[in-house]
This record gives structure tokens, sequence and C-alpha cells, in this order.
């Protein structure tokens, strides 16, 4: 059972080291990733749309 306790001892002892980001750097994170995954997901959607369409040309 000791070891248990050490264990949540030292987790909440590094929890407490950790640097959580404000509001702001959130929602700045957010927005970058929310963009980047839109933007991945248009790029695939016409390198798709190509190679369909290359498909088509040559059959």
């Amino acid at each position: 059972m000791s070891a248990i306790a050490r264990f949540f001892k030292n987790v909440t002892s590094e929890m407490r080291k950790v640097t959580w980001p404000t509001r702001k750097e959130l929602t700045s994170y957010t927005v970058t990733v929310v963009i980047t995954v839109i933007l991945f997901a248009v790029f695939f959607m016409l390198l798709d749309f190509g190679i369909e369409q290359l498909i088509q040309l040559i059959l």
C-alpha cells in the first residue's frame, strides 16, 4: 500500500512543476491545430481528386 501512496505523492509533486498554458496560449494553439487539420484535409481532397481525374483520363 505504501508504494501506491508514494506513487500518488510523486505524481502530485510533478504536477505542481507543470507550467500550464494560459487561456490565450491555449486558444492560439487550438486555432493553429484546427487550421492545420483543415489545410491537410483540403490538400488530400485535391490530391485525391487529381488522381481520380488522371485515372479516368488513362482509362
